[in-house]
Parts: C-alpha cells; sequence; structure tokens
C-alpha cells in the first residue's frame, strides 16, 4: 500500500504541482495532553489553490502519526464502553436505560467540549417483550430456549411444526400449513474466506413470520442467525403482515433437534408462549456533537454509530462499541489541536434495530445541509481492516489512498459495499458513504444474543477503531478536494 501513499494526486485532493522533496525525518508524536483543543495544527496541510501529485504521507502523515499514537495510548473509550454496558446495559427503544444512555452520551460530549452539543427528539416504536417460554411437548418433552422477534404479537399456540428451508419449500406446502407452526431452518455458514452470510440467512427472521402467516401457519419460529451457538437464542426485528402471528427465535441446537425428529418420521408439537406489547411510540433522541471547520464550517462530514440496542445482553458489540469509537476520534482529535476545514459532526442514532427512525429524522432535519461524506461503525468493536464504501469511483479510489494512512493499524482494505444502516438515508440523497471495516469473524456468535457482553470486547481493538476512524474522518474533513469530487 505504499505506493497508494505516494500517489495522491491533485485529481484526488487538489494539492501542490512540484515532486514533494525528500521526507524530513519524522518527530516522536508529541502526548496528546501536550495539545489543548486551540493549539495550533503542526502538519503541513496541501493547499486548495494548487494542483499537480503530492505526496498524501507528505501532507497528512504526521497527522495521523500522531492520531494513532494518541489513540494506542488512550483508555477513555474502554472505561465509556464499560459505563454504557456496566452501568446502563440494554437500551432498547422506548426503555429508560436508552434514555438513560441519551443523557449520559450528552453529558460526556459536553464534558469533552465540542460545539453544539445537543438532542434532536425522535418518537420510536415502544414494543415490550414480556415472559417467555417454549417447548417440545411431542414426541418427548424438551424444554427450549427461546426469544421473541422484535415487534411479534404475543399469544399462546400449541402445534405440529413444519420445517422448510427455503421460501420455494414454504410455497410449495401452501395452505398445508394451515393452523401449523413454521420452522425456518436456514442454516449459517461458518464464516470463510467470503466472509458470512448473514443477507442470505437473515431474510427468513425478517420476513419469514409473515410469509407463513399468509398461508395460516399459527406461530412461526425462526433458527438463530449464527453459525456458532452454545445453546443461545439470537434475537432481532421481523416485520409484520396483515395477519400477524407469534414468532420467535430458537438455538440452533433445538432447530437441529426438532429437524431431526421430523425426518424421522416423528410428528413434533410445540407449544410456544410469548408475552410480547408494542404500547405506543415514546419519546427518544438522536445525539449530536461538532468539531466545527475552520474554513468551510457549513459542510459537514458525519462520523456515525447508534446508541439503542436489543434487550438482551449489554449491547457491546452492537453497538455500544462504535458509539464510543466516534466520541474517542472526536475528543481526540479535538485535544491534539486538529482542527479541519469542514465541521465533523459525530450522531448517537437511536432506533436502529426496530425501526430507523433516528436515521430517517436526522436525514429529514438535514436536509438542506451540505453533508460532504457519512462513516459508519456498526459491526462490532472488532480489529479494524479497512472500509466499505457506497458511492462513485472518485470516492472508492480517494478512501484507498486516505486508508494507506491506517497501514500500521492493518486497516488498508477498500471495497464498494454495504456501509451502514443508519446513514443508508444520506446514501439515498447522494452522500457518499464509508462503513469502517473490521473483522468480523466471530461478530455473529453475539450478535442480538445475551453474550453481546463488555467481556467480548477486546480494548486493544477498540482503541485501534478510534485510530482508523480519526484519522479518515480528519482527513476527509480537511482534504482541499470535496470527497468524491
Amino acid at each position: 500500500m505504499r505506493s497508494l501513499a505516494l500517489m495522491c494526486s491533485a485529481l484526488l485532493l487538489g494539492c501542490a504541482t512540484a515532486p514533494p522533496p525528500p521526507p524530513a525525518p519524522a518527530a516522536a508524536p508529541p502526548s496528546p495532553a501536550a495539545d489543548s483543543p486551540s493549539s495550533n495544527v503542526e502538519t503541513k496541510v496541501p493547499d486548495e489553490n494548487t494542483t499537480g501529485p503530492v505526496s498524501c504521507a507528505r501532507d497528512y502523515g504526521d497527522a495521523s502519526r500522531r492520531i494513532l499514537e494518541a489513540a494506542s495510548k488512550s483508555d477513555r473509550a474502554w472505561r465509556r464502553l464499560t459505563h454504557l454496558t456496566d452501568r446502563i446495559g440494554h437500551r432498547l427503544s422506548g426503555s429508560k436505560s436508552l434514555e438513560r444512555a441519551v443523557a449520559w452520551a450528552k453529558s460526556e460530549l459536553a464534558a469533552d467540549g465540542h460545539e453544539n452539543v445537543r438532542t434532536e427528539k425522535v418518537m420510536v416504536p415502544h414494543w415490550v417483550r414480556g415472559a417467555e417460554s417454549a417447548s417440545i411437548v411431542a414426541p418427548t418433552p424438551h424444554e427450549m430456549r427461546v426469544l421473541g422477534l422484535g415487534g411479534t404479537v404475543g399469544g399462546t399456540v400449541t402445534g405440529e411444526v413444519v420445517v422448510v428451508r427455503t421460501f420455494e419449500e414454504l410455497d410449495a406446502l401452501g395452505g398445508a400449513v394451515k393452523g401449523k407452526i413454521v420452522l425456518f431452518d436456514k442454516v449459517m455458514p461458518p464464516f470463510g474466506p467470503n466472509g458470512h452470510q448473514y443477507g442470505e440467512t437473515v431474510v427468513f427472521r425478517n420476513t419469514g413470520p409473515a410469509k407463513a402467516a399468509e398461508l395460516g401457519a399459527s406461530a412461526a419460529l425462526v433458527r438463530s442467525v449464527t453459525a456458532t451457538s452454545l445453546r443461545s437464542p439470537h434475537t432481532g426485528a421481523t416485520r409484520s403482515g396483515k395477519r400477524k402471528i407469534p414468532a420467535a427465535s430458537i438455538t440452533v441446537e433445538d432447530a437441529e433437534l426438532i429437524k431431526r425428529l421430523v425426518a424421522s418420521g416423528e410428528t413434533v408439537e410445540v407449544k410456544l408462549s410469548l408475552g410480547a406489547r408494542t404500547l405506543p411510540d415514546a419519546e427518544s433522541a438522536n445525539v449530536l456533537a461538532e468539531l466545527r471547520g475552520k474554513e468551510k464550517p457549513d459542510e459537514i462530514v458525519v462520523i456515525g454509530a447508534h446508541l439503542d440496542s436489543w434487550d438482551v445482553g449489554q449491547g457491546a458489540h452492537d453497538d455500544g462499541s462504535g458509539c464510543v469509537t466516534m466520541m474517542e476520534a472526536l475528543a481526540l482529535l479535538r485535544e491534539l489541536g486538529l482542527g479541519p476545514r469542514r465541521t465533523i459532526r459525530v450522531v448517537l442514532f437511536t432506533n436502529e434495530e426496530n425501526g430507523l427512525r433516528g436515521a430517517f429524522e436526522y436525514a429529514k432535519a438535514h436536509a438542506e445541509e451540505k453533508h460532504v461524506a457519512a462513516l459508519e461503525s456498526d459491526t462490532g468493536g472488532f480489529a479494524p481492516q479497512g472500509f466499505r464504501v457506497m458511492g462513485n469511483e472518485k470516492s472508492l479510489e480517494q478512501t484507498r489512498i486516505i486508508a494507506s494512512l491506517l497501514e500500521p493499524l492493518g486497516a488498508t482494505k477498500v471495497e464498494k459495499g454495504f456501509s451502514g444502516a443508519d446513514i443508508m438515508p444520506l446514501a439515498r440523497a447522494g452522500v457518499n458513504t464509508l462503513g469502517l471495516q473490521v473483522d468480523t469473524s466471530r461478530y455473529f456468535d453475539f450478535h442480538h444474543s445475551e453474550a453481546d457482553t463488555l467481556d467480548k470486547v477486546n480494548p486493544a481493538d477498540i482503541r485501534a477503531d478510534v485510530g482508523a476512524v480519526a484519522v479518515m474522518a480528519y482527513v476527509l474533513a480537511d482534504m482541499p478536494a470535496t470527497f468524491g469530487k
């Protein structure tokens, strides 16, 4: 990746014409404490009025080294994640714990000295889980672990189980599923060279129960969307159709048991009881804070994550780690005196998990502002690998060049791909967006389950994530050319 760092062109960053002089010996990065929020940036930045090839390493190398050094020494993000998970806990929309998290995040961002720290009201769904149980009652009694899917209705149902692996199998059964419980047994393969297959698997949780309801099923069970299980169910949202039926996730182990019994010719009966209720919408809020730009403050680079979580576990990886990463990235840039040309805005979105209300409300409320880029973290607090980009070819190439500064972290991988749910409304409005790409090989072991707890997060990975986000955000906000232009 060294060649990319040495070939940053005017086409991409709009910088100086003359060939770069031999680099001066690098000085040791100063301690973060040595710089006050008002201190001047020592790093030479490109002049937007000049053109020609320039070295990205020359123009932003010093700043990136300072950022990475400071991030590697700070445990503030980890301390914040500890408080968020251990003292506030899981944070489902409509819950008191989510509103405690909103108040806490606003207070922390204000204490960091940022500009325009505020909350913006969002009305969110208020679904309550209630008591839950499930068991096989025939041919052999067996208690199962179960988690109602987000948005499901409550009720108690006993019925014969029909196992399907695909929607085609469900359609072929047609009216034969009437009055029965449909089990969607879609196996999620282990993580491999091509990553995970979450998208191909989660569709059965998202839309399977509604499809089963249309055919007259009395309830739906969904095999947990995970490749690794220690008898822990994984929840998540499901979409209800006109006819609503109880829908729940069961463990991989219980799904395998039911499948074996059915395959042996047995008639399997299950009793499912869910106490779920949907209450009137509740008031919540997005949390915002800014590092205002010095020259183009009305041009915005968003760095975001979602503050809500499911009502199981602690929401440590999903998405507490993303929230503290964004908070710390902004705080670090301020402490280092790295004031960019454009404004960097942290947005901690509410209600990503079961509604995306925060994302849509933010895009609506800020539609008239000039967003030049948006960056999201929502795949866990694991070691950074690079970025996925949703945008034009220019934004993809610019991201590759900037990511070359992250070689010390091994976070130089850049590819086209989904950047994040909360910044999708901005992407649809024409903003080039990025998603922090991390090592997701174990993410779905914990995702949406009781196992998503602080002990699954590595503090060193959080420090590296902070460094990767802070460098990317700073250069996106400071480079002379507009991202994607």
